[in-house]
């Protein structure tokens, strides 16, 4: 499955839109992951264990996104977007969409 942040796809020509294809999730923080973050915090830097709880709901969002469009019967996804909302505090959402197209 082609995924762009494009209108377009080089080399392929968009024959029909299907549709919106999104996916999502809605992620919490871990306390055991918290109290290290918490102490890296006070020493500055990166907060790996948040890096990387953002990096896998993106992941998921966009596979589920995919999913999605091949429900649809997409071969591709095209205008791709990704967003992100605090649902309560320590609680947040990932949301992917884009437009489910056919390609020749």
């Amino acid at each position: 499955m082609i995924s762009t942040t494009t209108e377009t796809i080089p080399g392929k020509e968009i024959i029909e839109v299907l549709g919106i294809s999104r996916g999502s999730t809605v992620r919490a923080r871990h306390l055991g992951k918290d109290i290290f973050a918490g102490l890296k915090n006070l020493a500055g830097g990166e907060i790996h264990e948040y890096t990387e709880l953002q990096a896998q709901a993106r992941e998921q969002a966009l596979q589920r996104m995919i999913q999605d469009a091949e429900k649809l019967g997409a071969d591709a996804v095209i205008n791709v977007r990704m967003h992100t909302s605090m649902i309560m505090q320590g609680c947040s959402e990932i949301l992917v969409y884009g437009t489910a197209v056919k390609v020749k």
